[in-house]
């Protein structure tokens, strides 16, 4: 930390002055963007009358009026006592807080289409998080009390969290000394049968006398590690799937080095999937399998079976896709970062045709960018407890996925941005030639299950309803509460959440909800119940994994998922 970044040593009437002169900055900068002067008026008008009724508080507090004493904001980052007692920290988190509504009313204000007035308020979102008075030690009363009490230890421990982050490159968001991959995350029993360039497949051991004679394929997603299927025992997805009594087996995506940087989305559906499938395929013996796509690995999914549609192939029983985007038309808050000019910078920089050749997309940047979707929950929160106040984050294994990143190849990642985020055409029947097929979903000849999350913010759940005209077969939609992640690994024995159902499908995702039934718990055991007759007869479980052609190379998890960037 320096003065110039975070000032610490700034007396607290210097650090308003600042704080007012940078929201005066902001603005005007948003006073240069189209907003109608009316609306301004308005917003300053507010402002005023709200900043006088903080100002006129704050003297009766300091006149030893008991009855102005503030109140514990709701803001939680401003919740303490510590907050509440403290006239000069109750006046800056007051102030600031309006000061950022001020800010985003204007930014709601401003005149401009859509995707311009997203990416206005992301920015002023993004500033105003970083400018929170709890970022900054001389303004946090929590912190300062805690330096105090410690004699100043705290801040000595903070000092070496921040160095350990730095030499990291990252803000630790848990304790990641805990977990290690195969030992306390990725634990269930399994076999690595089959690898090549960009996957090892993994067989699990079965855990029930008889297993469905149908196998099933899990691809998750290639830009995390496939052990957020497989965290612990008690919320593993895939040891869920194995306990049900099905021939379970998984992708393990490499994290690729620069040896692989000229990998086109061409290989990773050809030699991924496809490979897979045909591998789960030989092993078994069974032509037709289940097959599951998680998020980025939906779409991977889904365009290997067009392509092997295309082909004459039908090798799915069964679809399942979650949190899948199949149709880009609505990415969220991730639409901000793409347009033509974004992409073609990349295409320029990392893709397959930039003049130094192909580069990588590093896992770190992509997980820098997720992290500042929310940046109060994923960054300013770490750097809050293990800066200033120098706390150890407790270990969570979720968290410590989540900073377990993976690089992608910049032509595979090109491709990818241009062709769906970008231009859409991944729902346009043969408007995509992928592997040398024209790409058609509705070609898919096998029933899908299609789940979205009610809060997700990375794939919005009325965008996963939108795969539903693009696909054929019967298909079924549920829904979960929370978010991309929490709402996917929400396992049955921990009652939480609910789910909604609704067996008519309807052109819009609004009507579909309104339509829908709520169910308390965990959606797994529906989607269970589903699999369950594609799952095919009952027969005698495999006493070993692979077969004489497929041999077993090492135990799950293998070695490509323990790979880091």
């Amino acid at each position: 930390m320096n003065d110039e970044s975070t000032p610490t040593a700034m007396p607290f009437a210097g650090s308003a002055q600042a704080f007012g002169a940078a929201a005066e900055g902001m603005v005007k900068a948003l006073s240069g963007l189209n907003l109608p002067v009316p609306q301004l008026a308005q917003i300053q008008a507010d402002y005023l009358k709200s900043a006088a009724e903080v100002w006129n508080q704050s003297l009766q507090r300091l006149q030893g009026d008991d009855a102005a004493r503030a109140a514990p904001l709701a803001d939680r980052r401003f919740g303490s006592a510590e907050w509440a007692d403290n006239p000069a920290a109750a006046y800056t988190a007051q102030m600031y807080l309006l000061n950022a509504r001020s800010l985003m009313h204007m930014a709601d204000s401003v005149e401009a289409d859509a995707k311009t007035k997203a990416r206005i308020r992301f920015a002023v979102q993004q500033w105003i998080d970083m400018a929170s008075p709890s970022n900054i030690l001389a303004l946090n009363p929590d912190a300062l009390k805690k330096a105090v009490d410690t004699q100043g230890q705290s801040i000595t421990t903070g000092m070496q969290h921040l160095l350990q982050d730095l030499r990291k490159g990252h803000v630790s968001q848990t304790d990641e000394s805990v977990f290690e991959v195969g030992r306390n995350v990725a634990t269930t029993e399994g076999t690595v049968v089959f690898e090549n360039a960009l996957f090892q497949l993994i067989e699990y051991k079965p855990l029930t006398a008889k297993v469905h004679e149908r196998p099933m394929l899990f691809v998750p997603p290639c830009i995390n590690k496939y052990y957020i299927l497989d965290l612990q025992p008690e919320n593993s997805v895939i040891r869920y799937t194995v306990e049900q009594g099905h021939r379970t087996f998984v992708v393990s995506w490499v994290n690729p080095d620069e040896s692989l940087r000229t990998k086109t989305w061409d290989d990773y559906i050809e030699h991924g999937p496809i490979a897979a499938l045909r591998a789960v395929q030989a092993i078994t013996g069974q032509d037709s399998i289940n097959t599951l796509g998680f998020c980025v690995g939906g779409t991977i999914l889904s365009t290997a079976l067009a392509v092997l549609a295309a082909r004459g192939e039908q090798p799915a029983h069964s679809v399942t896709l979650l949190t899948t985007l199949l149709d880009f038309e609505n990415t969220g808050i991730l639409d901000i970062f793409i347009d033509e000019a974004g992409v073609r910078l990349r295409e320029l920089t990392i893709g397959a045709g930039a003049p130094a050749g192909p580069g990588m997309l590093k896992g770190k940047e992509l997980a820098t960018t997720f992290s500042f979707l929310r940046p109060n929950d994923l960054v300013w929160n770490y750097v809050v407890g293990n800066y200033l106040k120098g706390e150890s984050p407790p270990p969570f294994d979720l968290l410590y996925w989540n900073g377990d990143s993976t690089n992608l190849p910049g032509p595979m990642y090109c491709w990818y941005l241009r062709h769906t985020y970008l231009q859409n055409e991944l729902k346009q029947p043969g408007k995509l030639t992928v592997c040398g097929e024209q790409v058609d979903l509705g070609a898919i000849e096998a029933p899908f299950f299609v789940y979205g999350s009610r809060e997700d913010h990375i794939v919005p759940w009325a965008a996963a309803y939108a795969s539903m005209p693009l696909i054929g077969g019967t298909k079924t939609f549920v829904l979960g509460a929370s978010g991309h992640i929490a709402g996917v690994i929400n396992p049955p024995a921990k009652g939480k959440r609910s789910y909604w159902t609704n067996s008519k499908l309807h052109a819009q995702a609004d009507d579909w909800f309104k339509g829908a039934t709520e169910h308390p718990g965990s959606w797994w055991p529906t989607w269970s119940e589903w699999l369950k007759p594609h799952g095919g007869k009952l027969v005698g479980a495999p006493r070993a994994p692979g077969n004489a052609k497929f041999k077993a190379i090492e135990p799950a998890p293998g070695r490509y998922v323990k790979v880091k960037v």
